[in-house]
């Protein structure tokens, strides 16, 4: 990949990685003062939401063009050049990864102005955008930055505000408070353990900056027990992050009773943010081939992603709300991700990122689809979606591409990326995963297949003695719903842009640590 970038105006190319977390942080300012009573102040907060993420997809495409153009590079926030500065680093590792977040923003923008009308008070529905706008920031920030205490300011920053985002909820269920504050409990301990073992590796390093942690560990070596704590701390605070089972307990009543729009984005991009940060601090920061890491990754990752397929999809099969079976779901899709790395080979790595980018277009489109049915019939229990297919018939068909996607039929991207999984554990002789791998996808046959079997063969329910109506969600619900179900297959039938981008990011990670900076000039 070698695409042109001369249309692109230099000082995007120069400040991009600043702008995409400056820019939302200094809206989100601007529309928390926003009067709160006043009726045109939400629609006015919304706009600058929209305008900025839309700002965000040109900011994160046009670096992730300068990546695939020129390589990696870094931007020294204001002129300090790394390692004394923070410096944000953009490599094929994390710059899809930007695109992804701000794609998905972009498109849950869209879908929020009917959906928050609903379900947030008017009186918060400004703050609430401002919010969103502040995890926007962190998400991006906790990819770009390169400083390694950085991450964690911007991991408190998406979670914090995520925390006030769940909890906002409560206005359509009070049990939204209590799934927060479960929240706010597991996030506060994995942040915990988290910027603990950033100490340790400061303690032992003299430094922040992660490539330069990266030098000190390979000249020092893995032999010693504060780069071994470090390690541990690390794992297992952004484990909690990404909902890695058995850490996954926070994650069902947060996407159950969250908005709807909260919802769609937090499954399609915080897990991933996090995923993200286990496998550059895993392979980049660390070594992979040290014994400690090696362990780590073939018995404890690639087992907990096994374990966490099997058991989380058996949980989703005992569900009735529709919500908590997604919810589930999601913790068995983590799963897939976490075998591919564990395995930590070219394939298994590129298998594994690519379904990371695949699992977002999935569950962004099923939890779209699900708000709709809230929206328009105030339903959420499965036996309640008699008949879907017939009164909400554009809706349904969305959620049916991304759920025969979720199981793996062929033509989508689930399929594409399970089958990259199976190449890989063939490869690897790991034919036992091959085998859970095509149990799970069967399991997962059985949790959406009820749901469809419901939408189409069965007649809608009945208001007195007239049966239901056609009643279609909005168009602004149904387009970035449709956006993502069609992403879903035309990636799925044609996948080489998305496997080419997997394939990149998996040598950066093959690479092992980066411990030379990359020269700065002019900002990049």
């Amino acid at each position: 990949m070698n695409p042109n970038i001369e249309w692109i105006p230099n000082w995007v190319l120069v400040h991009g990685p600043a702008l995409l977390v400056v820019l939302p942080l200094l809206i989100a300012v601007l529309v928390a003062i926003l009067p709160s009573k006043a009726k045109w102040a939400e629609k006015i907060a919304w706009g600058a939401v929209l305008t900025t993420s839309l700002v965000c997809v040109f900011l994160s495409l046009s670096v992730l063009l300068l990546v695939l153009n020129s390589g990696p590079y870094t931007y020294a926030m204001g002129g300090w050049a790394p390692p004394m500065g923070i410096s944000y680093y953009i490599d094929s590792l994390n710059a899809p990864i930007l695109v992804l977040i701000s794609t998905i923003a972009t498109l849950c923008t869209l879908y929020a102005l009917p959906s928050v009308m609903a379900e947030i008070e008017p009186k918060k529905r400004s703050p609430f955008y401002a919010t969103f706008l502040v995890a926007l920031a962190g998400l991006l920030g906790m990819v770009t930055t390169g400083d390694a205490f950085n991450v964690f300011v911007f991991l408190e920053v998406s979670s914090l505000s995520t925390y006030v985002l769940v909890a906002m909820g409560a206005s359509r269920d009070r049990r939204a408070l209590t799934s927060a504050y479960n929240y706010l409990i597991m996030g506060s301990i994995g942040a915990t353990f988290f910027v603990i073992g950033i100490g340790f590796l400061y303690m032992h390093t003299g430094t922040l900056n992660m490539i330069d942690i990266a030098r000190v560990l390979q000249e020092t070596g893995p032999d010693n027990r504060v780069v071994k704590l470090a390690f541990v701390f690390i794992v297992i605070g952004l484990g909690l992050k990404l909902a890695m089972f058995p850490l996954h307990t926070w994650l069902p009543g947060v996407y159950a009773y969250a908005p709807s729009f909260v919802t769609a984005f937090l499954a399609a991009t915080a897990t991933k943010a996090a995923l993200y940060l286990l496998l550059r601090f895993t392979f980049t920061v660390f070594d992979p081939n040290w014994a400690f890491v090696a362990k780590f990754l073939m018995y404890l990752l690639a087992g907990a992603g096994i374990i966490g397929m099997v058991i989380a999809s058996i949980q989703a099969i005992f569900q009735n709300d529709i919500r908590r079976i997604l919810a589930f779901s999601s913790v068995a899709q983590v799963g897939y991700m976490l075998l591919g790395i564990g395995m930590a080979t070219t394939l298994g790595l590129t298998a594994g990122y690519l379904h990371m980018i695949n699992h977002a277009l999935i569950k962004g489109a099923l939890f779209l689809a699900v708000g709709a049915f809230w929206y328009r019939f105030g339903i959420t229990q499965v036996s309640d979606m008699r008949g879907l297919g017939k009164t909400m018939p554009l809706t349904m068909a969305g959620f049916t591409i991304a759920g025969l996607s979720l199981i793996g039929v062929p033509g989508t991207v689930g399929f594409v990326s399970k089958l990259a999984l199976v190449r890989a554990a063939a490869e690897n002789g790991w034919w036992w995963a091959v085998g859970v791998i095509v149990v799970t996808s069967i399991l997962a046959i059985i949790y959406i297949g009820r749901v469809i079997e419901l939408a189409y063969f069965q007649s809608p329910p009945k208001q007195g003695a007239v049966t239901v109506s056609k009643n279609e969600a909005p168009l602004s619900m149904l387009i970035p719903l449709w956006i993502l179900a069609v992403a879903a297959i035309v990636f799925g039938v044609n996948a080489e842009w998305t496997i080419g981008l997997a394939e990149l990011a998996a040598k950066v990670l093959d690479a092992g640590p980066i411990t030379n900076l990359v020269p700065v000039s002019g900002g990049h």
